[in-house]
């Protein structure tokens, strides 16, 4: 069940602990962006958003539970910031170094590090908040 909350420049949405939920969730992401007329840096976006969400499923979310993505968008400072809320413990970070030409995992933080403007991870009870921003203008 998605439970969405729609605002002008604020969406919402729960996902659950699934690898199906990957493709809603980037689908959730383009919708609100070209509803909001964000083409611009769409596919650096999309991207980060699905890094952000495999991540969740991978390492965040406990099973039984699940995750919420948040989409703001500032309109004065013209920055989007997408947040991905989970309830598990561990430490974000990016892999040390790069990964093996042959290894399938360990690139996705160095990949919202490379494309979005900003990231970073906060606290919350429980779990933590990953984030990423994008300058618009």
């Amino acid at each position: 069940m998605n439970e969405t909350t729609q605002l002008p420049y604020y969406r919402a949405a729960f996902y659950c602990r699934e690898r199906r939920s990957i493709p809603v969730v980037r689908k959730f992401a383009r919708r609100a962006l070209v509803e909001w007329g964000c083409e611009k840096r769409m596919d650096d976006v999309l991207l980060c958003v699905t890094e952000l969400a495999t991540n969740a499923l991978r390492h965040g979310v406990p099973p039984g539970r699940g995750f919420k993505v948040h989409i703001y968008l500032e309109r004065i400072e013209n920055v989007l910031r997408v947040e991905l809320h989970d309830s598990g413990d561990g430490e974000v970070r990016p892999a040390g170094g790069l990964p093996g030409a042959e290894g399938e995992g360990g690139r996705g933080l160095l990949l919202v590090a490379a494309l979005a403007d900003a990231w970073g991870v906060r606290e919350r009870n429980p779990g933590k908040i990953v984030w990423c921003e994008f300058d618009l203008s």
